[in-house]
């Protein structure tokens, strides 16, 4: 099985720790970029098209309430630029607003997850969107 890179875009340092912990825990081996608003992200993903060091991500975990550049914008941007918008976006947010919810849809999220407050819980969910989107989901390739 193959490597498999996760872009997560999230602002708030405890809950980076937290998912870079869980996904540590893993069953296969992957990469995990941190962007920390959404213009970081952008470029991130911009840069990763022009430089053959940088890999695209196969897996975006991106926050909703994000500095600079909101996660919806980056959402829409990512979903609307032809080099990206395969790449499948999971919303993971403490938002759990009706609003948030068809948004991120109308912007073809491919799924949005609430964070849980609960510690175990939040391991909890990070280890099953790993146990999704890369044991079980065929992710597009990237050429």
């Amino acid at each position: 099985m193959k490597n498999i890179h996760i872009l997560l875009v999230e602002d708030n340092e405890g809950d980076i720790i937290l998912t870079q912990e869980a996904l540590s825990d893993a069953k296969i081996k992957n990469k995990v970029s941190v962007s920390r608003d959404g213009e970081e992200a952008i470029s991130y993903l911009n840069k990763a098209l022009e430089d053959p060091e940088e890999l695209l991500p196969d897996l975006i975990l991106l926050d909703i309430n994000l500095p600079k550049i909101d996660g919806k914008e980056v959402l829409h941007y990512i979903k609307t630029t032809p080099s990206f918008k395969k790449i499948p976006v999971v919303m993971l947010t403490t938002s759990s607003s009706e609003l948030d919810v068809v948004d991120s849809y109308n912007n073809y999220a491919n799924c949005f997850i609430s964070k849980p407050v609960d510690l175990n819980k939040f391991f909890d969910v990070v280890r099953m969107i790993e146990d999704f989107w890369i044991t079980i989901v065929k992710l597009p390739s990237k050429d």
